[in-house]
C-alpha cells in the first residue's frame, strides 16, 4: 500500500498533536508478503472453525475464552489478576488486588454483553460507547466520561503533555473520524480482505484514542466482534491480546512506525502473524478439549448410579472450572453428605484438586482442563 498517508502533526500552540486520515475508501494490496500471510491466515481460521464445528455444545467453552481474553488484555494494561483467580467472587479476593479482579471482570462482562448484543445492533459509536462504559464502570478511570467520547486532549506516556510519546487529535474532531471508522466497518462495496480491514480499524482506533481512559481494551475488544459480525469466525474464539501482551513491545512500535513512517504494511504483517498463531494456539486448545471430554466421560461411566449428577457437575466445570461442595449441592441437588462422596469421586478419577488447603470451606479447581487456558 505504497499510497497510504496515516496524517499529519497539527501545531497547538506548546504541543503537536497527531490528526489522521479518514480511511473511508479504496485500498490496494500491492504487497506479496502480506497477500501471502493473508492465505496462511484465512486457511488458519478456516481450520479454526472446522475444530470448533466438532465440539457437541461449544458454548460450554466460549466463557473461558473470554475469560482469558480478559486476563491478557487488561494484562496489557498491567493488571495482575490470572486466570485462576478470575474465577472467584468478588468476596474471595483480598482487599488489595480487586481493582485488577474488577477490571478483568469488567472486560469480560463487557465482552459478553457486547457479543450478545451484535444480533440486534452491529459495531457502532452506541455499542463502542456502551462497550466502553462497562469496562470503566467502578474502576480505576471510572471518573473519566465512561461511555462518553472524550471533550478534552489526552497523551500517552509522560507524565505531563510536554512529554507525552503520542499525542492523539484534538476532541473537536472525534465525532468526524469515528464517523468515518463507522463507516468503514459497514462500507461492504470496498473489496478489502476482512481480516486487513480489522487490522485498520484497530489502528485507527488507538491512534484516534476517543476516550480519556481505557482506549487499549475497547480496541481490543473490537478484534473479535469485527470478526464475529462479519461472519469470519463461527463463534467468538479467536483473541489476539495474549499474543499482542507477549510482543507488547512490538505491538506498540508497529502502531507508532504506521504513524511515524507512513509504513502500515509491516503493521498488517504483524497482525497477520498474531491471527496466525493465535489461530494455531486455538485449534491445538480444542483440540485438547475433545480428547479430554472423551476420556472424562468414558472415566464418569464407572461411577455408576452416581454418572448422572457427575456430569452435571461436569457441564458446570467446563463453565467454569472452579467449584466447591456448596456449588455441587445446588448443581445436582443432592445433600451435602452426597456431595462430599461425588467430590472424592471426582478428586480420584484426576478431575478435581483441592487448592485451598483448609478443612473447612474447600475450593476445588478442574486443573487439567483449566490449564488449556493459562
Amino acid at each position: 500500500m505504497k499510497d497510504f498517508k496515516s496524517g499529519h502533526y497539527v501545531n497547538q500552540g506548546f504541543y503537536k498533536s497527531f490528526q489522521p486520515e479518514m480511511i473511508n475508501r479504496a485500498w490496494h494490496i500491492d504487497n506479496i508478503d502480506i497477500i501471502h500471510l493473508l492465505g496462511q491466515a484465512d486457511r488458519l481460521i478456516g481450520g479454526l472453525n472446522t475444530y470448533a464445528k466438532r465440539l457437541p455444545d461449544l458454548n460450554l467453552y466460549l466463557g473461558m475464552h473470554i475469560l482469558k481474553e480478559s486476563t491478557q488484555s487488561t494484562k496489557i494494561e498491567g493488571t495482575q489478576t490470572n486466570i485462576q483467580e478470575a474465577l472467584f467472587d468478588a468476596d474471595d479476593i483480598h482487599e488489595a488486588d480487586k481493582n485488577d479482579w474488577s477490571e478483568v471482570n469488567n472486560y469480560n462482562l463487557a465482552m459478553h454483553w457486547a457479543m450478545n448484543e451484535l444480533e440486534a445492533l452491529p459495531i457502532s459509536s452506541r455499542l463502542i460507547r456502551q462497550t466502553h462504559k462497562l469496562l470503566m464502570d467502578g474502576v480505576r478511570g471510572q471518573h473519566k466520561q465512561p461511555g462518553e467520547y472524550r471533550t478534552s486532549q489526552n497523551w500517552i506516556g509522560g507524565a505531563t503533555i510536554n512529554d507525552a510519546r503520542f499525542i492523539p487529535p484534538v476532541h473537536m474532531s472525534i465525532p468526524d473520524l469515528m464517523s468515518d471508522l463507522e463507516k468503514f466497518i459497514h462500507n461492504d462495496e470496498i473489496r478489502f480482505p476482512e481480516l486487513l480491514k480489522i487490522a485498520l480499524i484497530h489502528y485507527q482506533f488507538e491512534t484516534i484514542h476517543p476516550f480519556l481512559d481505557g482506549n487499549g481494551r475497547t480496541g481490543r475488544l473490537l478484534i473479535p466482534l469485527y470478526l464475529v459480525e462479519k461472519k469470519i469466525l463461527a463463534h467468538p474464539i479467536l483473541y489476539l491480546s495474549a499474543f499482542l501482551e507477549k510482543n507488547k513491545t512490538l505491538y506498540y512500535e508497529n502502531l507508532t512506525r504506521v504513524r511515524e513512517d507512513n509504513d502500515i504494511s509491516h503493521w498488517f504483517k504483524f497482525f497477520l502473524v498474531g491471527i496466525m498463531e493465535t489461530a494455531k494456539e486455538g485449534i491445538d486448545t480444542l483440540e485438547k478439549i475433545i480428547k479430554l471430554t472423551e476420556e472424562i466421560e468414558r472415566s464418569l461411566l464407572t461411577l455408576g448410579t452416581r454418572t448422572t449428577n457427575a456430569r452435571k457437575v461436569m457441564m458446570y466445570l467446563y463453565e467454569k472450572p472452579l467449584i466447591n461442595a456448596k456449588r455441587i449441592a445446588e448443581v445436582t441437588q443432592l445433600t451435602p453428605a452426597s456431595s462430599y462422596k461425588l467430590i472424592s469421586d471426582l478428586e480420584r478419577l484426576n478431575i478435581l484438586n483441592e487448592i485451598t488447603g483448609g478443612k473447612r470451606g474447600r475450593t476445588y479447581v478442574f486443573k487439567r482442563y483449566l490449564d488449556f487456558f493459562r
